[in-house]
């Protein structure tokens, strides 16, 4: 399904009820149907904690003690949109509505996790907030004061999702991707990350991928071939809803492309503008590829893609133009065995006349290549994953880096994509690997050569070491060092996504949840500002 639900809050999964077989067993503590433990939860009193992980996006919720959340869902509504981003308005009146506006959409999730998630009374639960340790402050207070003043909760604990993602894997020291510790000097981030992904993700959809309009009537259905009704994909149609479907059960992540290097030194042709360019939605006849504006023909693989003359601008700044994007869908058609897959859609507003849904085609290529721009790297500010690590590794002292190389933890929903940990270590190990000798001569006979620049030189010793905690297939060689054989994949079975949630679990039931803001000392803030 493309579609989602109606209500303010979807569901990212659809629940079930859990099923219990009979025991012949008297024992009057068994196993309650509503729960799919077999520990007893204190319904009415204090003792197991709300746990709640608050994304801009997606939202898990539950109760400490389980070993899941009881939900996960999206916490803009059907729209599928984020609750905040990074950039905030300049004018002080813009900023005033923004911070309400975001005040009443918290409010809506918060009560809306108590009273129809979890079913519970706020007043008689105690609450651990999961958050990120970049999370902005204004965010965080927006958060407790509606938690205090309008939830009336006993109090509040703010827990590191990093150092929750140890208490899972039963780890004291690692290395988590995208942050270590709430160690900020030592703290490296990149901007390459899910939402990245999804608009380079929409990008190549625009460009590349293939739309057919619904018939408009059930004999031309059966009539007219599906080729003559296909067009361009219109912008309607990839929502963000959409995105997020197609990026969790379509993508994945292929192998390293043996042509690497090629690869980061591509130089398009022509104008690299941040615009990309896209045909509009017209349908053609042709089985034929027409690239810009010279119209020259060439025969494509699918017998849907139609590409017209480029009008409309697409908003996407990973790398390029257009061009950029042409090279690296001629490069990846070639290394791609994936299949083109079909989507149904729900069609623009100028279409929606027809006999049902649209189809969606996704070439195979995108579905395997979309999540390369996560390991591109080589910009300062934008580093891929592997470069942001082995940068944290560089910060971090050189006592602790074999310890930390060996303990890697990836957590994160896009770290889902199914070959993405298997793909990030052999990254790694790519990063590490010597440069190749250099083959220039110097100016000067009397002066020779300046040394290469080496950037992880410090770190090629520890290339043995590396192993990732949660690796689903770690590859077990001889050359790995001791105690990366015995780490990589020790991990639990957890999903990263939900990782950090399940370490504030285990921290609510064992009562080691941090410092906790109590209501009383709340309310004593409040009346002496």
């Amino acid at each position: 399904m493309s579609t989602l639900s109606s209500s303010s809050r979807v569901r990212t999964t659809v629940p079930t009820t859990p099923t219990t077989s009979r025991v012949a067993s008297t024992h009057a503590t068994q196993a309650s149907p509503h729960y799919s433990t077999t520990r007893r939860h204190s319904l009415y009193g204090v003792e197991d904690r709300v746990i709640i992980d608050p994304g801009s996006r997606i939202w898990k919720v539950g109760f400490s003690g389980e070993g899941r959340p009881r939900e996960v869902l999206y916490a803009g509504g059907k729209s599928g949109t984020a609750l905040w981003g990074l950039e905030r308005a300049v004018n002080p009146a813009d900023r005033a509505e923004e911070n309400k506006l975001l005040s009443i959409n918290l409010e809506r999730c918060l009560r809306s996790v108590f009273h129809d998630s979890l079913l519970t009374d706020p007043k008689a639960r105690k609450v651990i907030l999961v958050e990120h340790p970049l999370l902005p402050l204004y965010i965080k207070d927006v958060l407790a004061q509606i938690l205090f003043d309008n939830l009336q909760v006993p109090s509040i604990s703010f827990a590191s999702s990093h150092l929750l993602s140890l208490f899972t894997v039963g780890q004291s020291v690692a290395l988590s991707i995208f942050a270590a510790r709430p160690m900020f000097p030592q703290l490296r981030t990149t901007p390459l990350a899910g939402a990245r992904l999804s608009s380079h993700l929409r990008a190549l959809i625009l460009l590349f991928g293939t739309y057919l309009s619904p018939p408009t009537t059930l004999s031309a259905a059966v009539n007219i071939p599906a080729s003559s009704r296909a067009t361009r994909v219109p912008q309607e149609v990839l929502t963000d809803a959409v995105i997020e479907e197609i990026k969790t059960r379509c993508c994945f992540v292929g192998e390293a492309l043996g042509i690497a290097d090629e690869h980061r030194e591509i130089t398009p042709i022509g104008d690299l503008s941040s615009d990309i360019d896209i045909p509009p939605s017209e349908t053609s006849e042709s089985d034929f590829s027409f690239t810009g504006g010279e119209g020259t023909p060439s025969q494509v693989d699918s017998d849907f893609s139609v590409v017209s003359t480029p009008r409309a601008p697409i908003d996407d700044h990973s790398h390029g133009g257009e061009d950029y994007l042409e090279v690296l869908a001629a490069m990846y058609k070639r290394t791609s065995t994936a299949t083109d897959l079909t989507m149904r859609v729900v069609p623009p507003v100028s279409q929606q006349t027809g006999t049902g849904h649209g189809t969606l085609v996704i070439p195979g290529w995108i579905r395997e290549r979309s999540a390369e721009v996560l390991f591109e790297g080589g910009d300062v500010d934008e580093s891929s994953v592997a470069e942001t690590i082995l940068d944290s590794l560089l910060k971090a002292p050189v006592d602790l880096r074999k310890t930390l190389a060996s303990s890697i933890l990836v957590v994160g929903g896009t770290s889902m994509l199914p070959g993405f940990i298997p793909r990030l270590h052999s990254e790694i190990l790519r990063a590490l690997a010597p440069l190749p000798t250099s083959t220039r001569q110097p100016i000067r006979p009397d002066k020779p050569l300046p040394p290469q620049y080496d950037r992880y030189a410090a770190l090629r010793p520890l290339t043995s070491h590396f192993a990732i905690l949660n690796n689903p297939s770690p590859s077990q060689t001889t050359q790995m060092s001791a105690r990366a054989r015995s780490n990589a994949g020790k991990a639990p079975a957890f999903t990263p996504a939900t990782m950090a949630w399940v370490g504030g679990s285990l921290a609510g039931s064992l009562k080691t949840g941090g410092v906790e803001l109590t209501r009383e000392r709340w309310d004593e803030a409040a009346s002496g500002r």
